[in-house]
């Protein structure tokens, strides 16, 4: 068991290197030194806030309209005079973005998203499956990545702006498949993230894009599934036990703050025997409402979390 358990933490590891290198060609590039977290944060914010402070887009586009797309988005710099032309249908960025902010990497993080549409069906969750069309691009508008039909990602594997951004957005009302594989949407999330280099590619560049650059994501967000990375019956999501939005390990081996239960340097979503009794998480339903999470010990424990409750499963 605690072979299998290490060899799916190395093949984990490695998965996640080359979902974070996507773009690069395949090529050795070479890292460039680490910059402090928060000075780099606030160069970053400088930088953002000057873009969106100098860009406009076609705001009228969007006015009660349920079906637009980022196809109908359209960014455009502010003419030197710094006047926004035509007012009655364009809109500054910096007067339409809404401040979002989180924790990563023990550093205070800031980033902006443009709500075009919300969507109305459902808001994924950080760890799940999305079906999306985007158009990743610099503050120097260089387009670096762009899926122009809708592709299928796991969160996990994109850069942390995309975890931190999507789940305020909804997908799709509905959809129709239309049999010639085109499939049209109705009500889906439109939206626009600007993001600091903090939640994007950091000191770590690829072909396209320089180390430290913050990132502009334009998206679609048309459908979403939970997604059970482990197999273990519970939800990725609900497996990040501090509930930072991100699976973190403990600190040290006296303290649980992070979202490793047995301490085996496997978080739990990753791990199908989560607190190492021996028994794996998906067969820890004793109640047998298929729900592992809603078996509850005497304790107040789930009892996939709790390794006491091994005698009573044997």
């Amino acid at each position: 068991m605690r072979k299998g358990k290490v060899a799916l933490s190395i093949l984990c590891l490695i998965v996640t290197f080359l979902a974070c290198n996507k773009d690069d060609g395949g090529n050795t590039i070479t890292p460039v030194e680490d910059r402090d977290r928060n000075e780099q944060q606030m160069a970053d914010k400088d930088s953002i806030v000057q873009y969106l402070n100098g860009h406009y887009y076609n705001a009228s586009a969007f006015d009660n309209n349920p079906n637009a797309s980022i196809a109908d988005l359209i960014i455009t710099k502010l003419p030197d005079n710094g006047v926004l032309p035509d007012p009655t249908n364009n809109e500054i960025l910096m007067d339409a973005v809404e401040l979002k902010s989180v924790v990563y990497a023990n550093t205070d993080y800031e980033f902006y998203i443009l709500n075009l549409n919300p969507g109305g069906g459902e808001a994924p969750n950080f760890a799940d499956q999305v079906r999306v069309k985007y158009e990743g691009f610099t503050l120097d508008n260089e387009v670096f990545d762009s899926a122009v039909t809708p592709i299928d990602f796991d969160l996990l594997s994109l850069v942390p702006g995309w975890r931190k951004a999507i789940p305020f957005f909804n997908t799709a009302v509905s959809f129709v498949d239309n049999g010639d594989g085109t499939v049209d949407y109705t009500n889906h999330g439109v939206g626009v993230m600007f993001i600091p280099s903090g939640l994007g590619y950091f000191s770590n560049p690829t072909q396209t894009i320089p180390a430290y650059s913050p990132l502009v994501f334009k998206f679609d967000l048309f459908e979403t599934s939970l997604a059970d990375h482990d197999s273990d019956g519970v939800p990725s999501y609900l497996e990040d036990l501090n509930g930072d939005g991100e699976f973190t390990f403990h600190s040290d081996a006296n303290t649980k703050d992070g979202d490793d239960t047995d301490s085996d340097n496997i978080t739990n979503h990753f791990d199908n025997d989560d607190d190492g009794d021996g028994v794996l998480t998906i067969n820890e339903d004793i109640d047998g409402d298929g729900d592992p999470t809603n078996d509850i010990g005497a304790n107040g424990i789930p009892k996939y979390l709790d390794a006491t409750e091994t005698a009573s499963k044997q």
